[in-house]
């Protein structure tokens, strides 16, 4: 298989919407954070937690499904500090975010370790299984391709294009949209902008663990610390390529994931000639070319880290 013929492998595409996978719940949760004037580096400790606790809870008896809450409760837990840090104390996101960052990763391995017994090899639970979708599934190359996935990876589409009209067409979106925009003016039309911001933080970091959790549940069948791997920053750069706008941030998270699964393929084929450390720096390379091109046109939230005090202006 040559390298252009790589892409015409329905394996490729199967691959490319499994690693979108996480990306596309992370980038959801930042970018809903976003809009409503918050910024979120917590997604990395968020996305590592979700990992271990939807992992847990599955280890220790839970069902799959039960896991994926667990894992957006915990992810809800870390945003509901994360906004009372932020958004009436008015301290820095920056600061507590990677706060968040550092507390919830090294919580996530301290309640792992108390929790399961250190061994040479991670226990294994059953993860989700490809869910045949009938007639679809059977369609000629589309039905492996697309039609192939774990039940996660069609609820993160389904949320991306949900969000994308909650956002757009209805109250709450907008309610949302102009408490980034314009806190102030928010808050003379009758609405509470502490409230809605708490609630998209919160709300966002439930996603950013349900990402983590498609790693331990769906992707893989164990849990180990470093799994996260940085799919918590790509997601950050992802919201400034979606210009903050969650269609865009699906189709972003999806040609992420083609690159990454390209490069994977690329190396069995091109063999041990090239150093395989310059595969793995292709899927970032070609994505900051990209983050380049769409960051120059990309319309930040006007309200974005910028504390709300009331009676300000």
């Amino acid at each position: 298989m040559d390298m252009l013929h790589i892409f015409l492998s329905a394996g490729l595409w199967a691959a490319v919407l499994r690693i979108a996978t996480p990306l596309i719940f992370g980038t959801l949760g930042a970018l809903l954070s976003e809009r409503a004037g918050v910024l979120h580096l917590g997604i990395e400790g968020i996305m590592t937690f979700g990992a271990m606790i939807g992992w847990l809870t599955v280890y220790h008896g839970g069902d799959l499904w039960i896991g994926l809450l667990a894992a957006a409760i915990g992810g809800g837990i870390f945003g509901l500090l994360h906004a009372l840090l932020t958004v009436p104390l008015g301290l820095s996101q920056h600061v507590t975010g990677l706060g968040i960052t550092l507390f919830a990763s090294s919580l996530a391995y301290f309640i792992f370790r108390l929790s399961v017994p250190v061994s040479g090899t991670p226990p294994t639970i059953v993860a989700f299984q490809v869910l045949h979708i009938p007639v679809l599934s059977a369609l000629p190359f589309l039905g492996e391709a697309v039609f192939s996935q774990t039940a996660p990876t069609y609820l993160a589409v389904l949320l991306a294009l949900g969000l994308a009209y909650v956002l757009a067409r209805t109250p709450l979106g907008l309610a949302i949209r102009i408490v980034g925009e314009n806190p102030h003016a928010a808050e003379a039309q009758g609405l509470d902008p502490i409230a809605i911001r708490i609630g998209a933080v919160v709300a966002g970091s439930a996603l950013m663990g349900m990402g983590g959790a498609f790693l331990t549940l769906s992707a893989f069948n164990s849990f180990f610390p470093t799994m996260v791997q940085g799919r918590g920053w790509v997601s950050i750069a992802l919201v400034v390529f979606a210009s903050w706008r969650p269609e865009r941030a699906l189709f972003g998270a999806l040609l992420f994931a083609l690159f990454d699964a390209y490069q994977l393929r690329l190396q069995q084929v091109v063999g041990k000639a090239v150093p395989y450390q310059l595969f793995l720096m292709i899927p970032y390379l070609m994505s900051i070319a990209a983050l380049l091109v769409m960051a120059r046109r990309a319309r930040v939230p006007q309200a974005l880290m910028q504390p709300f005090r009331r009676g300000e202006r």
